[in-house]
């Protein structure tokens, strides 16, 4: 699994800084550090989440185009039997 390095003293130091109080910029700190940590493991595609959905596409795309092969033989199939028909 990746990981997203957030440096919470620096970040801590920073809202110090803005005027609050060490236990506040402690506390934001790592609340924003679980929230990377989550996000990491709920929202963001991994390689193998792209190399599946890429398979997938793959698959679609040879359906795809078996299908519109048949609807094109169908339809020069039409064509030719109305044109014997006239």
């Amino acid at each position: 699994m990746s990981t997203i390095t957030f440096d919470t003293l620096k970040y801590a130091e920073r809202l110090e800084k803005a005027g609050l109080t060490r236990e506040q910029a402690s506390a934001m700190a790592e609340a924003q550090k679980e929230v990377f940590a989550e996000a990491l493991e709920t929202q963001l595609a991994t390689k193998s989440d792209v190399d599946r959905l890429e398979n997938r596409i793959e698959q679609l795309e040879l359906k795809l185009t078996i299908k519109l092969g048949a609807m094109m033989v169908v339809a020069v199939g039409a064509v030719a039997a109305l044109v014997k028909l006239i």
